[in-house]
């Protein structure tokens, strides 16, 4: 035997093993069968390939009203199919779904998006698998989909079916009963994204009812703003109580799948703009091996407000389904890394031990107009508290988009913010994903517009969405690459990056104020001039004057000092001295102060030696021609 015949016969052995186990030709086209993650699978391929690899994702029953499919393998289709039959589109087989995806998009260059198919209880996994994926969908079809598990399999399917799902999704009866996002539910993101959906129905369905299904979830969806479409098929007979019905027009079909899919557009990839580094190992195998995981998420309103948050703490969730997961939500709006290394203790650390620190704070640190300086510091001090108290701890720092920061990347140049803070991962070799780039280059290479798909820094409901693709995308390598049978090991800290960085930051308490001349301690804060402020800072302790020559004395330890404050319509002006020091006066008055009583954090200096100081502050005769009044109101000081 030649080298090249034996080199060929090597070659189809291997292919046969590693891609498939076996192929036949079925209606014409090759089927290849190939065991995926122990599950039956099978990739169907077209004679010739249309431009992209476009392709069609087979659920439950994929060899059921196959007319379709085989329309669209001849226009250059590829159909997929993996077997999680009787699993009901349960978290588990979402797991499944996600890596099969990603398997047939990288191993087999399919394309980005996919067309769902789904007939009957199929309709279970396509929406459960769209609204998690909305953005890798470019439609839906479903053929009498079960859209409310309790129509079917719960009041019109068998008792063994009902009890195999509540198996799969780990329910009691109750927890079933109050299920909230069944595929009807939720759909915000999916029609955010404007993936187009298409039934085809019985409206002689005893089975799977219209009116409890597909009619509710279109008018949900439509309601939402989504695409929905609605064809009654009513020609030939029904059988199963007008479940199973003929296909009318399986061309149209098609034509609806390949307009909405073809041509196949390229996107950029998410992995572009995530730094790895130290990854998120020690926390993956602690919620593996241990079954319990902790993860705190800091940053401002973005964080603070539902969207990204809740799909990262879903993933997770999902992931690990035999973890209790502890979420906490440490955004709060207007906040960045000055403010967050100093309420980082309090806020965080005090709930118990952190295994997944997530941070952000690029969007308020330029807002806010901390300097390069203070933006080290601020993040050394959140990074490096964080690996002082627990050295196992995982850290991700993630930087959001503004239309400055949009100008930045588009005159050439890294915004100052991104670069400091990248700074401080990269020296404490934690993960990053640079979401501020991401957007500016997907908006360039036409994949979305900022006015009318993003909208605005605090991001639509589709921003979300390419929020979290990304932050998903970060979460699978990360997952792909932990070895779960390693021992994890606590990170060693270097010697500090700024010598006076806030890792030693926390609130300190207003009742140590001393010498108090006309301030007095308000033990439930609340505004009282119709001005509203954030949730987190009412009917807490403040320490409070609105009279011209009031004056305290603070004796505090550390190497910087600051107040957290409350800066409204009346904020005034102090002076004050460390030491006997004076300082240039310092306006309390900001642009938002007319309309909110902003938390505000103002550190008064944070070069000192690290020794006892002594504090003096004085409110100034001097306001601020805005200025309603001569207020000062007092919820933390802050110390180094």
């Amino acid at each position: 035997m030649s080298r090249n015949i034996l080199s060929v016969l090597i070659l189809f052995i291997f292919n046969n093993l590693v891609f498939g186990q076996k192929t036949e030709t079925i209606r014409g086209f090759s089927r290849e069968y190939f065991d995926f993650q122990g599950r039956p699978a099978w990739l169907m391929k077209p004679k010739v390939s249309a431009f992209g690899n476009p392709w069609v994702w087979r659920a439950h029953f994929p060899d059921w009203h196959t007319e379709t499919d085989s329309i669209l393998l001849e226009r250059g289709f590829h159909v997929a199919y993996v077997n999680t039959n009787d699993m009901f589109g349960s978290p588990t087989a979402m797991q499944i779904w996600d890596d099969f995806y990603n398997f047939l998009v990288s191993e087999r260059r399919l394309a980005a998006k996919v067309a769902l198919e789904g007939v009957s209880r199929g309709g279970l996994y396509v929406y459960a698998w769209a609204k998690r994926n909305p953005l890798k969908v470019s439609c839906i079809y479903a053929e009498a989909p079960v859209c409310d598990f309790k129509s079917w399999p719960m009041r019109h399917g068998s008792k063994d079916d009902w009890n195999s799902l509540l198996q799969n999704y780990k329910f009691t009866e109750a927890e079933a009963q109050s299920f909230s996002d069944q595929p009807m539910d939720n759909l915000k993101g999916l029609a955010a994204c404007k993936v187009p959906i298409l039934h085809a129905i019985s409206l002689e369905d005893m089975i799977v009812p219209n009116e409890e299904n597909t009619f509710r979830l279109v008018e949900n969806y439509i309601k939402l703003g989504g695409k929905a479409t609605v064809w009654p098929m009513i020609k030939g007979e029904k059988s199963l109580q007008g479940h199973h019905f003929l296909i009318e027009n399986p061309e149209e079909i098609a034509d609806f799948i390949e307009q909405n899919s073809v041509p196949s557009k390229t996107v950029l990839d998410p992995a572009k703009y995530h730094q790895i580094r130290g990854g998120l190992a020690n926390s993956f195998r602690k919620f593996q091996k241990e079954k319990f995981g902790r993860v705190a998420f800091m940053g401002g309103s973005i964080t603070e407000s539902s969207g990204w948050r809740d799909k990262f703490s879903q993933y997770l969730q999902e992931k690990f389904p035999e973890t209790k997961f502890e979420f906490i939500n440490a955004g709060i709006a207007s906040t960045g890394s000055t403010p967050g290394a100093f309420r980082i203790g309090k806020e965080v650390f005090s709930k118990g031990k952190i295994d997944l620190l997530i941070e952000e704070a690029a969007v308020n640190d330029r807002t806010n107009g901390f300097s390069s300086v203070a933006q080290i510091r601020g993040m050394e001090g959140i990074i490096r508290h964080a690996l002082l108290e627990n050295s196992m701890m995982d850290v991700l720092v993630m930087h959001f988009v503004d239309p400055e920061k949009m100008a930045d990347y588009n005159a050439g140049k890294e915004p100052e913010e991104i670069k400091n803070h990248n700074r401080v991962a990269e020296y404490y070799n934690v993960g990053e994903i640079n979401l501020a780039k991401e957007v500016t280059d997907r908006i360039l290479a036409g994949e979305f517009n900022w006015k009318d798909d993003f909208k605005d820094l605090h991001p639509s409901v589709f921003g979300q969405e390419v929020y979290f693709r990304s932050m998903k995308t970060f979460l699978n390598n990360c997952y792909k690459n932990t070895d779960f049978t390693a021992t994890s090991r606590p990170r060693v800290l270097l010697k500090q990056l700024d010598v006076f960085s806030y890792f030693r930051g926390d609130y300190f308490d207003i009742k140590k104020a001393k010498t108090l001349k006309n301030w007095k301690i308000e033990q439930s804060w609340r505004p009282d001039d119709g001005v509203s402020t954030r949730k987190q800072f009412v009917d807490i302790p403040a320490l409070v004057s609105t009279e011209v020559g009031s004056e305290f004395t603070l004796d505090f330890t550390g190497t910087a000092v600051g107040i957290c404050i409350a800066s409204g319509p009346d904020a005034g002006v102090l002076e004050y001295s460390i030491d006997g020091k004076q300082y240039p006066k310092l306006d309390l008055y900001t642009q938002w102060s007319s309309s909110l009583h902003l938390p505000w954090y103002l550190v008064l200096d944070d070069k000192l030696k690290d020794k006892r100081h002594k504090l003096t502050v004085k409110i100034d005769s001097e306001k601020n021609p805005k200025s309603l009044g001569n207020a000062c109101r007092i919820f933390y000081f802050l110390v180094n």
